[in-house]
C-alpha cells in the first residue's frame, strides 16, 4: 500500500483521513478521524502504512493525547503501535481479545469502558460499548453537537458484517436499539461518507436487518434441515463466489439469533423452522 488521502475537514475538530486500504469489505478505505483542537484524539489509525501514518501525524492540529479503537480487525489497528510510538500516546480499547478475525500484534495499553469520557478540553468523548459486529465493539459519541463515531457498527452504504464467532446478531439488534436512545443527528462510520440523519440510517439498518431475518426463516424447512451455505445461494443468487463464505457466516449470525427467538432448531446437518414462530412481529 502506498500513498494516502489528504486530510478532510468534516466540521470544526474533526478531520477525516481516509486509509489507502479500498476492497469490497473496507469500501473506499477505513476512516481515521482526527478529533479536538489543542489536545486531539485518533479514532481507528487504520492500516500500517507509513504515507498515511504521516498523514494522521501531520494534520493533527494540536497534541495527540490518545489513540482510540472501536474494535481489534487489522483494517482499523494496524498502524496503532507504529503510530503510538511515534506519537508517544497511549492506546485505548475495549480490553476483550476477538476469538475470530483479530489482529495478533494488537496490545493496547489503556482500557476503555462503556461510559468512560476521553476529555479533550474543548471535546468531550463518551465510550459506547456496541458489540454486534465484534464482542469488544466501543463507538465514541460527542454529545455536544450530535456526532457519532460509529466504526463498524454503521457504515456508509453497506450492510454491516456480523461474522460468528465475535459477530453476535442479538447483540448488534440491541446495540442498534441503544444507539436509537440517544440524541444522534450525524454518524461518521468506519468506511464510507458523513451519514446525515442518524434516526432515519438507524431505522432503516433496523427494518433492513428485521426483514433479513425473515427472508432466513422463510428459506428453512420444518421437515428438511437446511445449512447456511444453502440459505446463503437463495438469498444471493448472483453473488461473487469468492464472497459466498462471508454471506453463509452471515445468515449463520441471523439462524443462532433465530434459535434465541425460539423461531429455529439448530440440528446435527443444519437447521430446522420452527412452525408456529413470527418473526416479522420481532
Amino acid at each position: 500500500m502506498t500513498g494516502a488521502a489528504q486530510a478532510e475537514q468534516l466540521l470544526d475538530g474533526v478531520l477525516r483521513v481516509v486509509a489507502p486500504n479500498p476492497s469490497p469489505m473496507t469500501g473506499p478505505g477505513t476512516n481515521s478521524y482526527i478529533v479536538g483542537h489543542s489536545r486531539c484524539a485518533i479514532i481507528d489509525p487504520g492500516v500500517d502504512d507509513a504515507a498515511h501514518l504521516d498523514a494522521l501525524a501531520a494534520a493533527a492540529p494540536g497534541e495527540v493525547v490518545a489513540i482510540l479503537v472501536t474494535h481489534a480487525h487489522p483494517d482499523h489497528t494496524g498502524g496503532a503501535r507504529r503510530l503510538a510510538e511515534r506519537l508517544n500516546a497511549p492506546v485505548y480499547a475495549f480490553p476483550l481479545e476477538l476469538q475470530g478475525i483479530r489482529d495478533e500484534g494488537f496490545a493496547p495499553q489503556r482500557p476503555l469502558y462503556h461510559g468512560d469520557i476521553v476529555d479533550l478540553d474543548t471535546i468531550c468523548l463518551e465510550a459506547i460499548h456496541t458489540p454486534g459486529h465484534t464482542a469488544d465493539h466501543l463507538c465514541f459519541f460527542w454529545r455536544d453537537v450530535g456526532l457519532l463515531f460509529a466504526g463498524d457498527t454503521v457504515m456508509a452504504d453497506v450492510t454491516v458484517v456480523i461474522l460468528p464467532p465475535d459477530g453476535d446478531m442479538s447483540a448488534y439488534m440491541q446495540s442498534l436499539e441503544q444507539l436509537q436512545a440517544l440524541p444522534i443527528e450525524r454518524i461518521a462510520p468506519g468506511h464510507g461518507r458523513l451519514l446525515e440523519d442518524a434516526p432515519a440510517v438507524l431505522a432503516q439498518i433496523v427494518t433492513h436487518r428485521r426483514e433479513r431475518e425473515t427472508q432466513v426463516w422463510e428459506s428453512l424447512s420444518a421437515d428438511e434441515p437446511m445449512t447456511a451455505e444453502q440459505i446463503a445461494i437463495q438469498l444471493y443468487p448472483d453473488l461473487d463466489v469468492r464472497l459466498q463464505p462471508m454471506a453463509a457466516a452471515q445468515v449463520k449470525a441471523h439462524l443462532i439469533r433465530l434459535v434465541e427467538l425460539g423461531d429455529a432448531l439448530a440440528v446435527t446437518d443444519g437447521w430446522l423452522c420452527v412452525q408456529d414462530a413470527d418473526p416479522l412481529f420481532y
